[in-house]
């Protein structure tokens, strides 16, 4: 058994997924919760990923672990190279030997593997979810920033330094930093942070769940259609450079009833005429676990 880590901005969640037998897609056995530490500082977090790994260690035979990492990676799958979400002291950081000295200080030697959170998700819809069988996808995350993972010809599309399939940074309008270091990027107006940001600005709920629910009344629409516009704009523009089979949105935003329809009406017009009758847009049925199985498989 391998065990699959989803580390978020808010939370961190881990489970122990069973390998793949007779043909069947694999299974979480044991999955546990808890809130990413405060400050998100590097120790404070290796030592809360040791903690989850030791518990679901107990009693059984781990083989490796695999992190989902919120952010971009160097090719070699060992250095965050930026977490525009985390402290800088992750930039250039060798994740996997700082987890693995985490773990060798509760007794544990398990070989460990980082991939981009989104590219996790990608490989968990293909293996477990809505893509089981689909050579030609993409998924996007939204959540606290915008993920996105790349499957071309049944392959995972990583490019030449292994940072390829950054979706939630395609410049969509504006020049609002983005905390990657660039300007006007999607992610800045179609994640969590960025909507509730300008929820809070004008007295709304900051939760984009009790935001969603407020849909009629004019400010909760004006941060809204912000939101949705950014996201369907990102979507028409990977599909005109992909040309993809199926499109896949998850990520706790994608929770919110109606938002699939909602983003599928807004991409729509920026599609041009061929791409309008390609587009498949789906809700991911496995939710944050897919990234568990993508990163518990790699």
């Amino acid at each position: 058994m391998n065990i699959g880590i989803d580390l978020g901005g808010h939370t961190l969640i881990a489970a122990l997924v069973s390998d793949e037998f007779g043909g069947s897609p694999p299974r979480i056995v044991r999955k546990v919760s808890e809130g990413t530490p405060p400050g998100r500082s590097v120790s404070r977090v290796m030592d809360a990923m040791a903690d989850v790994i030791a518990r679901l260690s107990e009693g059984v035979d781990v083989a490796a672990v695999g992190v989902a990492i919120p952010g971009m990676i160097d090719a070699s799958r060992r250095h965050s190279l930026k977490l525009p979400n985390f402290p800088l002291e992750w930039d250039d950081l060798d994740v996997s030997e700082a987890l693995g000295d985490a773990l060798r200080r509760k007794g544990l030697n398990l070989r460990v593997r980082i991939e981009n959170d989104a590219n996790c998700y990608a490989i968990g819809e293909g293996s477990a979810g809505e893509a089981i069988g689909v050579r030609d996808f993409v998924t996007f995350t939204m959540g606290t920033g915008i993920g996105c993972g790349i499957v071309t010809g049944g392959a995972l599309l990583t490019g030449s330094h292994g940072m390829a399939g950054e979706g939630g940074h395609l410049v969509v309008q504006g020049s609002a930093p983005c905390g990657c270091g660039g300007i006007g990027h999607s992610e800045t107006l179609a994640a969590a942070d960025g909507t509730s940001a300008r929820a809070a600005a004008k007295g709304l709920p900051a939760d984009f769940g009790e935001l969603w629910a407020l849909r009629g009344a004019f400010e909760a629409d004006e941060v809204i259609e912000t939101t949705l516009d950014a996201m369907a704009r990102t979507i028409a523009s990977t599909c005109h450079l992909l040309d993809p089979a199926m499109v896949i949105i998850g990520g706790g935003m994608s929770k919110a009833p109606g938002i699939g329809e909602a983003l599928r009406e807004r991409a729509v017009p920026y599609l041009s005429r061929p791409f309008k009758k390609t587009l498949d847009l789906r809700i991911s049925k496995l939710g944050n676990e897919a990234a568990l199985y993508g990163a518990a498989s790699i």
